[in-house]
C-alpha cells in the first residue's frame, strides 16, 4: 500500500486551504514582496499540463495607466452584462465585480499563441489548453491563500480588446484578470452567497454513478 509522506495535520491544512479559498473583490492596497510573487508564479507553473504544453502566460501589469485601461474594459463589459441580465440588472449592478484599482498586483493570465501544433491530449478535446491554464490559476490562488493574500478572478472583458491592449500575438487569448494583494479579511463564504446572488449547491447534486443522473 502506498504510504502518504504527509502528516494528518499537513493533510488537514491542505483541505482547509481549499475550503477557505475565496474569490476576493475587496483589497486593502499594500504590496506583494517580489519573492512572494515569485513563489506564487512558481506554484502556478507547477500545474498539470496536457501533453506538457504549458500553455499559460502571465503578464504583470505594473503600469498604473494600463491598469486603468483594463479597468475601463471591465466596466464596459459590466454594463453589457447588466443589460443582458434583464430583470436582475439592478441587482447585478450593486455587486462589486473587481478590485483592479485597489489591489496590490494585477496579473493577466492568457493562453499562448500557436496552440494548434500541440496535438497530444487535444485532438478531440482542444479546450484542454484552457483546462491546463485553469489549473495554473487555481495553484496560484491556493498559494496566495497560504501566503495570506487575497486573489480575485475577473472575467468581465472582451478578450480581443484586452489582447489588443496588451499587444498579444494572433492566437493568444486572455482568460483572466487576476487581482492579488492584502485584504482586511477573507469572506466567511463565497461573496455571491453573502450578497444573495446565488446559493452553492451540495456535492451530492454533482456526483452520479455509472450514468448521468444516477445517484450513488
Amino acid at each position: 500500500m502506498t504510504q502518504t509522506p504527509y502528516t494528518a495535520e499537513q493533510r488537514a491544512t491542505l483541505y482547509r486551504v481549499i475550503a477557505e479559498r475565496r474569490d476576493m473583490r475587496h483589497f486593502s492596497g499594500g504590496s506583494v514582496a517580489p519573492e512572494t510573487l515569485a513563489r506564487l508564479l512558481g506554484a502556478a507553473h507547477h500545474a498539470p499540463s496536457v501533453g506538457l504544453m504549458q500553455p499559460w502566460r502571465f503578464i504583470r501589469i505594473s503600469d498604473r495607466a494600463l491598469r486603468g485601461q483594463i479597468q475601463a474594459l471591465v466596466e464596459q463589459e459590466r454594463i453589457r452584462t447588466a443589460d443582458a441580465l434583464g430583470e436582475r440588472s439592478d441587482q447585478f449592478m450593486q455587486l462589486k465585480v473587481e478590485g483592479i484599482n485597489d489591489c496590490a498586483e494585477v496579473l493577466v493570465a492568457a493562453l499562448m499563441d500557436d496552440r494548434e501544433r500541440h496535438i497530444f491530449g487535444r485532438r478531440t478535446l482542444p479546450e484542454m489548453d484552457l483546462a491546463s491554464l485553469s489549473c495554473a490559476i487555481q495553484n496560484l490562488w491556493l498559494a496566495a491563500r497560504v501566503e495570506g493574500l487575497g486573489m480575485g478572478w475577473v472575467s468581465l472583458f472582451e478578450p480581443q480588446a484586452l489582447a489588443d491592449l496588451l499587444q498579444m500575438p494572433p492566437g493568444a487569448k486572455p482568460l483572466a484578470v487576476l487581482c492579488l494583494g492584502p485584504v482586511e479579511a477573507f469572506y466567511d463564504a463565497p461573496m455571491l452567497e453573502l450578497e444573495g446572488w446565488a446559493t452553492a449547491r451540495p456535492l451530492s447534486d454533482m456526483v452520479f454513478e455509472n450514468q448521468w443522473g444516477a445517484r450513488p
